[in-house]
């Protein structure tokens, strides 16, 4: 089992590597689940920390603010085409913020719209909101009875747009729900599977003519991971509210921010408390956090960054254009800087494959930080990586591939 060797000292960090208590250094290929997006103690993201510690570490904000959260709210909603922000602590809350927003845009408008839709096999995260969002799944199944319910449907993947699309229509022509939620262009921890953009596309479109809220959660997808800033950057249409976390301050800190338009922001505007929106974190827009953002961002948006991720895209099309049609394997696919192996199973497929624990441990052996997900594997680096780094990830996928009965 995955649990069953004991947790690894790690006592330092830097670029790509993780460096154990007895000097072993792990590559890690994962960015420590999807947070790290430079490459660990990155000295100019610790500089901003440090300089911003010296000034303010917190204050509340409710009746407070500060330039570090001014800042990193302007730049993000112009980047992702948005108008207004909220900060939380981490993925989780940021999506229970959304669908607290979405829900109380129609309660301040006077109309009972109370049903969330979402896409079967998605994830939203861990909280019960979040988990009541993603459906009831193997990750959750404990708290079944304590989940509101959800209607979901298939997503769109190739050869499904149409039965998907029809789907969609029918459950808007009931006038109950009250936002549509999704993972865009791909499924994280539900299975890393990709679907139609163009059916995305349209299920956006047919929420607007309906009047339907629509939530990205780019939790995982954003910050450059599927090439674009944003997944929905790919999309013609635009959601209504972005949720990010994971790689908001490139791996340094917790930090979620959910981001909306104009007019779900003006559904609160009243002289009426009753219409506020009353909910917070303690460390809510927390100035070394967002400090650490804008330093994370600055990072992103230089050119070595977009080269750096152009390449790791390049390096992955090139592995799977060798192992895409291997026996060993039912799809090797990438999307921008995720790099994605389904290996076939001879027993249940899923998160709960036999599989994953036989892999885990190979690359761990290799010194390699890759945590499957049942009998999938995926890679998404630090942009930090290089192309001799990569091929040393190759390799020993190779190996894998190649052995693998």
């Amino acid at each position: 089992m995955l649990n069953s060797r004991l947790a690894i000292p790690i006592v330092k960090a830097k670029g790509a590597y993780l460096y154990a208590q007895d000097g072993t250094a792990y590559l890690d290929a994962i960015s420590s689940w999807w947070v790290n997006l430079h490459g660990h103690a990155h000295p100019y993201i610790a500089t901003k920390i440090a300089a911003q510690a010296e000034d303010l570490e917190h204050v509340m904000f409710a009746g407070f603010t500060h330039l570090p959260a001014i800042e990193l709210g302007e730049k993000l909603t112009s980047l992702a085409g948005m108008d207004k922000i909220f900060y939380s602590d981490n993925g989780s809350t940021a999506i229970e913020t959304a669908l607290k927003m979405a829900l109380q845009y129609w309660y301040n408008r006077g109309e009972k719209r109370i049903k969330f839709l979402s896409l079967k096999e998605g994830y939203h995260g861990e909280t019960f909101g979040a988990m009541s969002a993603s459906g009831k799944n193997h990750f959750n199944q404990p708290f079944w009875d304590h989940l509101f319910p959800v209607e979901s449907i298939d997503p769109p993947f190739m050869g499904r747009e149409e039965q998907f699309l029809n789907a969609l229509q029918n459950i808007l022509n009931t006038g109950q729900i009250a936002a549509f939620i999704f993972e865009p262009l791909i499924l994280g921890p539900g299975g890393m599977k990709i679907y139609s953009k163009q059916a995305l596309d349209s299920a956006i479109k047919l929420c607007k003519e309906k009047d339907v809220i629509t939530i990205a959660d780019e939790v995982m997808t954003g910050f450059g991971r599927t090439g674009p800033l944003f997944a929905c950057d790919a999309l013609e249409q635009k959601p209504d509210i972005l949720c990010l976390s994971k790689g908001i301050t490139g791996g340094f800190l917790p930090l979620g921010a959910t981001l909306c338009k104009q007019e779900i922001y003006n559904a609160f505007l009243s002289p009426s408390l009753s219409k506020a929106f009353l909910h917070g974190h303690s460390y809510t827009a927390n100035p070394l956090a967002c400090a650490t953002a804008l330093a994370s961002l600055e990072l992103l948006l230089n050119e070595t960054s977009q080269e750096q991720r152009k390449m790791i895209e390049s390096c992955h099309r090139k592995f799977c254009q060798k192992f895409q049609s291997h026996p060993a394997l039912v799809r090797c696919e990438l999307l921008g800087t995720i790099l994605i192996l389904e290996y076939k199973s001879s027993g249940a497929p899923g998160y709960f494959s036999s599989v994953k624990d036989r892999l885990y441990e190979y690359f761990l052996d290799q010194k390699l930080l890759i945590r499957p997900f049942g009998n999938i594997v995926h890679i998404i680096p630090p942009y930090c990586i290089t192309p001799e780094e990569l091929e040393q990830i190759y390799n020993h996928l190779t190996i894998t591939i190649e052995n693998h009965r």
